[in-house]
């Protein structure tokens, strides 16, 4: 009797063992599991992509604003922001007509402040560093009489990146809607 007694508290104890040990499996395989997810996940190469899209688009719509924003009161830095925010032949065209501008803009005494309402990356060559950005913005133009008008536009932006950093090398308006395509 005494060993029939031993074998049914050696039946009732033993699936406690077994338990944790399964337990213990499903817990180290849904680590590894998730341990690979992750992995996976950091090098992505869509999420980089992503990424940098993400940065053009950011340093696209400041650039853009930076551009349509200027203040007579304060022509020198503003325009210090263009040059900081360009590069290439735009940078070019803005340095060499800096003087000139900043002469007519103390003279009509305007300010100008842009805001950005939406933005899109339109193409973007990673590899490359390049891509292009949509921007559309409400600019105000405050004239030396008080008066204020506001219009909004569309801007088409090439971005170059240099020295890890996106800047604007192009800029133009963007066609509105109505035109034939060609």
């Amino acid at each position: 009797m005494n060993r029939a007694a031993r074998v049914r508290t050696a039946l009732r104890l033993r699936p406690l063992p077994a338990l944790a040990l399964a337990l213990t499996l499903a817990a180290g395989g849904f680590a590894a599991w998730a341990g690979q997810d992750w992995y996976g996940a950091a090098h992505d190469e869509q999420a980089a992509y992503a990424e940098q899209r993400d940065a053009a688009l950011s340093a696209g719509e400041q650039a853009v604003q930076n551009l349509n924003t200027l203040d007579h009161r304060e022509i020198q830095r503003g325009l210090d922001l263009w040059e900081s925010s360009t590069t290439g032949e735009l940078h070019e065209q803005l340095a060499s007509g800096r003087a000139e501008f900043a002469d007519q803009v103390k003279e009509a005494k305007t300010v100008s402040t842009a805001r950005v309402l939406s933005g899109a990356v339109t193409e973007l060559d990673d590899r490359a560093g390049r891509a292009r950005v949509l921007v559309a913005l409400r600019v105000t133009v405050k004239a030396s009489d008080g008066s204020k008008s506001d219009k909004d536009s569309r801007m088409l932006g090439e971005l170059t990146r240099t020295d890890g950093r996106w800047k604007l090398s192009a800029l133009g308006q963007a066609p509105v809607g109505g035109a034939p395509a060609g």
